[in-house]
């Protein structure tokens, strides 16, 4: 039995402004601390107070190119990179109040999350954090698209992305490895930014979306590479994906232990992993509740 850390909140609330990719509206996003085994809980303060979302598998709405949630008639929007904030910074309970459905854009990465979080500061509860440990290979594909999960012989979480981007060259073949720390989450994976192809950025401007995003507030490729926006890492993108993968696994509640192995895996597949993990490896099978 691998022994369990103490669950984590935070010590008092912090925020972050920006707008939506998707909508162009003005956001605020404000993390507020929480109780133990309450887990991680999105408000729609516009809506009321018990307008509540909590980040769970069996929540998620299927939409592209993103991780949407939704709970009656509330729904938040683009919650992956808030959600691997806090999963990469070991934060197991906390609510997250937000005046609009999408959450800010920001640079396109964790780190504005990260930073508004760690300056809240991080407190350790009196109660264990809920365990995940993969003890057998499982595997959810679609097409030549995969992801796996594996026993850790070294009992952490590592995750480990191939990127294969054959519509652009300066994307190409990228990889990353990286064993989730806070840490190491906080420099290797957290500054990492989202990425669009230039021809898909004008495909979605045309149907009226993303129209106030320059490619200062994300990569965004064309032939020669990022446009105006030099890159953090040679992988970034790679990097990225894997950002993604811890994300969607956060909705698992859990503190997971195995090695995470993915090609060009996609949010559905990332989500859909993460519920058969709870499925077949929850050490705790009753999902966290919905609160009011």
């Amino acid at each position: 039995m691998i022994a369990a850390r103490c669950q984590n909140t935070i010590a008092r609330p912090s925020a972050v402004h920006g707008f939506g990719y998707w909508s162009g509206e003005d956001i605020t996003v404000e993390f507020r601390p929480a109780p133990p085994n309450s887990g991680i809980t999105f408000v729609r303060q516009d809506l009321g107070a018990d307008a509540r979302i909590p980040a769970r598998t069996d929540l998620r709405a299927e939409v592209p190119r993103r991780t949407n949630l939704k709970w009656n008639h509330a729904q938040v929007e683009m919650v992956e990179h808030v959600l691997a904030a806090l999963a990469g910074l070991h934060i197991d309970n906390c609510e997250v109040w937000v005046d609009r459905p999408e959450m800010p854009g920001c640079d396109g990465s964790a780190l504005p999350f990260v930073e508004a979080l760690q300056e809240s500061g991080v407190v350790a509860q009196a109660a264990p954090a809920r365990q995940l440990v993969v003890t057998e290979s499982i595997r959810i594909s679609d097409g030549e698209c995969w992801i796996e999960a594996h026993p850790s012989e070294d009992e952490e979480l590592s995750i480990e992305f191939q990127l294969d981007y054959p519509h652009n060259p300066r994307i190409g073949r990228q990889s990353v490895f990286c064993v989730v720390t806070p840490e190491r989450f906080q420099y290797e994976l957290a500054p990492c930014r989202t990425f669009i192809l230039a021809s898909e950025a004008e495909q979605l401007t045309r149907q009226g979306l993303g129209t106030r995003v320059t490619p200062q507030d994300l990569l965004v490729y064309d032939e020669q590479g990022p446009i105006d926006n030099p890159l953090r890492f040679a992988n970034e993108c790679a990097r990225h994906k894997a950002l993604d993968v811890l994300g969607d696994l956060a909705l698992t509640g859990c503190d997971i232990t195995g090695h995470i192995v993915a090609y060009r895996s996609s949010h559905r597949l990332n989500s859909a992993l993460a519920s058969l993990l709870v499925e077949r490896f929850a050490l705790e099978k009753t999902p966290l509740k919905i609160s009011a």
